[in-house]
């Protein structure tokens, strides 16, 4: 039987997080699939093609906000794997829709989630799905949350955490080492959390809730904070019928990392607000962010030392007594790519749309990963690529969030 051929289009693909896309795919796809490596800076995208030396891979110009433009280039595409920056989600869409084409991405901060959410019935009426939220977080700490939840009769609280290590030695390290956008980290700084309390959605101040947190060796103790992120918006409509009144989500940064980017913002460099600079108009977000996104990479002297952890914390009831279910997804790097633990982000949209092309992952509309990814089946995938997931049970709701 001849084998199904698939076209994979990864918008962004010569970016940080799009690159570990196309090497998944590249590395786990059958011979008869097709990978499209579409970027805006076309050259980039082609010296990516080529270090495959592969008829399977191949580089395609891209403008997304040139609706015309994407779909003739990414005509055929079966799934469409959105890696580039969020504020460009419905952009992404709006080509999906008009292709027929499935659709992934990473994550919207919230409001833009809340956004696509909207577009349900468009993609149902083509039968396709639009799965949002599908990296590290959100993603797989939405896949987290739904195990815990399935141990459960009764749901109360759902928190998510994220929090890691690097123990690397580099040289030339950059004054401000990112592994994904800056000006998403800045937005994450500077915009009001939302939190999902009492039953209501509320927002906080930003980078508050920076309560000690104690996660598994060798992360330990860490201060993780709130900052706005997709989970909020999805989980508390997940999981209403089981009566979840509680939802949050806090990452801890680096110390130095935090001070830096906090400087950042309060010089005024996280605003949209568009300033004159030698007759040219320019946002502050947008300069520094291309500004900190073409620092030259840093080179480890040895083996990437990294571990990240993804948690979520499930509290509520099973047979009528109060249980906690905490999940614990670690990551430490792939070697064999020379990928560190960007991995947990890059391979999931990738491990998704095989899913999806295989039959394992089904449905229509717009939908989160907690509603529509099988957990075990995602759970082997990412086995495979060296991550791992503990489970811990705790008798009561004691558990510190």
């Amino acid at each position: 039987m001849t084998a199904k051929k698939n076209i994979f289009a990864v918008i962004g693909g010569a970016g940080a997080m799009g690159r570990i896309c196309v090497r998944d795919l590249a590395e786990f796809s059958s011979s008869a699939d097709k990978i499209l490596i579409a970027d805006y800076d076309y050259p980039k995208a082609q010296i990516l093609a080529d270090s495959f030396k592969s008829p399977q891979i191949s580089a395609v110009h891209v403008d997304v906000t040139n609706l015309e433009q994407t779909t003739k280039a990414l005509h055929g595409a079966t799934v469409i794997i959105n890696c580039i920056q969020y504020q460009l989600n419905l952009a992404v869409m709006m080509a999906a829709l008009k292709l027929r084409a499935h659709y992934i991405d990473l994550g919207g901060l919230f409001h833009m989630t809340r956004k696509q959410l909207t577009f349900d019935s468009e993609f149902k009426q083509i039968k396709r799905l639009a799965l949002i939220g599908m990296g590290a977080a959100p993603g797989i700490t939405n896949i987290l949350s739904r195990l815990g939840a399935d141990e459960l009769d009764r749901v109360t609280e759902i928190h998510t955490r994220v929090a890691g290590r690097d123990f690397t030695k580099y040289s030339n390290r950059p004054a401000l080492p990112v592994s994904y956008s800056l000006q998403t980290i800045l937005e994450e700084f500077s915009m009001e959390p939302a939190v999902f309390t009492k039953g209501k959605f509320r927002f906080v101040r930003p980078m508050s809730g920076d309560e000690l947190h104690s996660f598994p060796a060798p992360v330990g103790k860490c201060r993780p904070m709130y900052t706005l992120h997709s989970e909020v918006a999805t989980l508390p409509l997940s999981f209403m019928p089981k009566g979840v009144k509680e939802v949050s989500f806090k990452i801890a940064f680096d110390p130095e990392f935090i001070e830096r980017v906090r400087f950042l913002r309060d010089l005024g460099l996280a605003s949209h607000d568009p300033l004159e600079v030698s007759g040219v108009k320019v946002k502050p977000i947008e300069v520094v962010n291309k500004i900190a996104m073409s620092q030259p990479s840093a080179s480890p002297i040895g083996k990437l030392k990294q571990h990240e952890i993804v948690r979520a914390i499930v509290k509520g009831k099973k047979a009528k007594n109060p249980i906690t279910v905490i999940l614990d997804c670690h990551t430490e790097g792939f070697p064999k790519w020379g990928v560190g633990t960007d991995i947990n982000t890059g391979s999931p949209p990738a491990i998704a749309a095989r899913m999806l092309v295989n039959g394992e992952i089904k449905g229509a509309g717009v939908l989160p990963a907690e509603i529509t990814v099988p957990p075990d089946l995602f759970l082997q995938e990412l086995e495979k690529r060296k991550m791992w997931v503990n489970v811990k049970r705790e008798k009561g709701w004691d558990y510190p969030t």
